[in-house]
């Protein structure tokens, strides 16, 4: 289960960016990685090229780079300080269509520093 998701607020605790604050855009589970808004900004060199109107595409282009999901920390909604994550489970009731109802037992992020769900 991931403890960081698409639109979490989180800050990077460690490494050129330490103490900055960012939205995830985008979580790579399968390399541990993670894209933040504005966080680990690198140039990128792109082939010039022409468009379709004839105006010069290319050159020097600054954009994210993934960041490793360890060098980060979910930022508390509560405190707005950095914090651990933990899980709690949480029933709730459903209910079929023939009209008979069951217990679904689900998994829910927890703030550690504050104890506020996520």
């Amino acid at each position: 289960m991931a403890k960081i998701r698409k639109g979490d607020t989180v800050q990077v605790i460690t490494g050129k960016d330490k103490g900055l604050t960012g939205t995830v855009l985008v979580v790579y589970p399968d390399r541990d990685k993670i894209l933040v808004e504005g966080v680990n900004r690198v140039k990128k060199h792109t082939k010039v090229g022409q468009s379709a109107r004839g105006a010069k595409t290319g050159g020097i282009v600054t954009q994210e780079a993934a960041i490793h999901i360890s060098n980060v920390m979910l930022v508390d909604p509560e405190t707005k300080k950095p914090t651990r994550v933990g899980f709690r489970k949480q029933t709730s009731e459903k209910k079929r269509t023939d009209g008979t109802t069951y217990s679904v037992e689900r998994n829910v992020r927890v703030a550690k520093r504050s104890g506020e769900d996520i």
